[in-house]
């Protein structure tokens, strides 16, 4: 049979492409960028205390999250080259198969007495001992209320989970009071910081313990910035107010801080622990910390209780800056803690405000949104036992220097 020659005329449907995933993230980039919202690295060269060496010029820091000043300590020092001589550096597996070593066991079991806890469970990182936390106590169904100046980590947490996220003004009773009640059959979680980590205030635990226990809700205390400064033998926020376990069962807090070491721990009941060690994914699959970094961080612990001076001379030092920030008509928030932030307000104030201390020789970086709630950008000051009093004069003296934008005041805490 003859074809005809006549082209037979098909419709062709062209598929749209894609969007391409790093053109897209290059434009979110380039938006962060034109407002002034740009994180940038900075590579540090030298420290030593609280000095650091930055593009040749020696800066004194005030930023650094070594409240007690232990990260340089002589004894923390000896004791990782000890063991890194004997093990080596890397703990070479997961927990689970060959990586608990004996310094890790040793090391939970000083924390879980610190803590007045009956066990303790280390993590590499404390983003991933709230994660793991989260995860393995919240499922579908449940509920998760939440600070609303929480850090990130609790927040991701309890959105990974696939429990329902609920969310109260800070450090508001009544409305974590209204936000549980209002799913009184679902399993309940409250999560706060003990201690705020941009704010610096401390969280109303009595209260929100309290609170938990009328609605039959598991209380989580994230103890990051509260380890090692408050409370007797520094042993936290949770401490502090006279809490135990049965009030706050779920404990996380790091090593990073107040103990100038690295990775984190959650403490609590037998019962906690067994089902971390079964159920939770960033403990399972990650590999555990340098045997030297835990036996670093177990000198730290017996530091940070046996030499309070420390913690005498870190309120020393708050109560100097308070005092002289006051006078100088800083509005100053409510931290009675090593946190001690200064508001601008506006994101470019606070990058003047840095750009201004670094030429006076001083860091402290601008905190801005979305790490703080918009228009609530600010200086983040933080003080150390490693500090001498003529280190906060010679930082009151740059700030007497500064001239204050009118947006300049006290944060309110609004949400993010």
């Amino acid at each position: 049979m003859r074809t005809s020659s006549k082209q037979v005329q098909t419709n062709v449907v062209i598929a749209p492409s894609r969007p391409d995933l790093l053109d897209r993230l290059a434009v979110r980039t380039a938006e962060r960028e034109g407002a002034r919202l740009l994180r940038k690295l900075r590579t540090i060269d030298h420290a030593q205390g609280p000095w650091l060496e930055i593009d040749g010029r020696r800066l004194l820091s005030f930023c650094s999250n070594d409240y007690l000043g232990l990260a340089q300590h002589p004894q923390l020092i000896a004791a990782f080259k000890r063991v890194a001589d004997d093990e080596g550096v890397g703990s070479t597996s997961a927990h689970l198969i060959c990586g608990h070593r004996a310094e890790h066991a040793a090391l939970e079991e000083a924390l879980a007495d610190w803590t007045g806890r009956e066990r303790a469970l280390l993590f590499s990182a404390g983003y991933m001992a709230n994660l793991g936390v989260l995860q393995s106590l919240l499922a579908r169904g449940d509920v998760c209320v939440q600070d609303k100046l929480n850090h990130a980590c609790l927040l991701d947490g309890a959105q990974w989970s696939g429990a329902e996220l609920k969310r109260y003004p800070h450090a508001d009773i009544e409305g974590a009071a209204r936000q549980l009640s209002a799913r009184r059959d679902a399993a309940a979680l409250l999560a706060t910081d003990g201690v705020f980590s941009m704010d610096g205030d401390i969280a109303p635990l009595r209260e929100l313990a309290a609170l938990c226990k009328r609605e039959d809700a598991t209380l989580m205390v994230d103890d990051a910035h509260g380890l090692g400064v408050l409370g007797e033998r520094g042993a936290g926020s949770v401490h502090a107010a006279n809490l135990g376990q049965s009030d706050v069962p779920v404990l996380m807090a790091t090593l990073g801080k107040a103990l100038g070491c690295f990775g984190a721990f959650v403490a609590g009941s037998n019962e906690l622990i067994e089902g971390l060690i079964q159920f939770a994914r960033p403990y399972i699959y990650t590999t555990a910390m340098p045997p030297a970094v835990a036996s670093a961080a177990l000198v730290a612990v017996n530091l940070a209780q046996t030499e309070s001076w420390r913690r005498e001379k870190l309120v020393a030092l708050i109560e100097r800056f308070r005092s002289g920030a006051n006078q100088l008509g800083f509005a100053l928030m409510p931290s009675v803690g090593a946190i001690q932030p200064l508001a601008f307000g506006d994101a470019q104030a606070a990058l003047d405000a840095a750009s201004h201390l670094e030429k006076h020789g001083l860091l402290a970086t601008a905190i801005r949104p979305p790490t703080v709630p918009s228009g609530s950008a600010r200086l983040r000051i933080t003080l150390s036992a490693a500090h001498d009093e003529s280190h906060v004069d010679q930082l009151l003296g740059a700030l007497e220097t500064l001239r204050l934008p009118a947006a300049a005041q006290a944060i309110s805490g609004a949400p993010v």
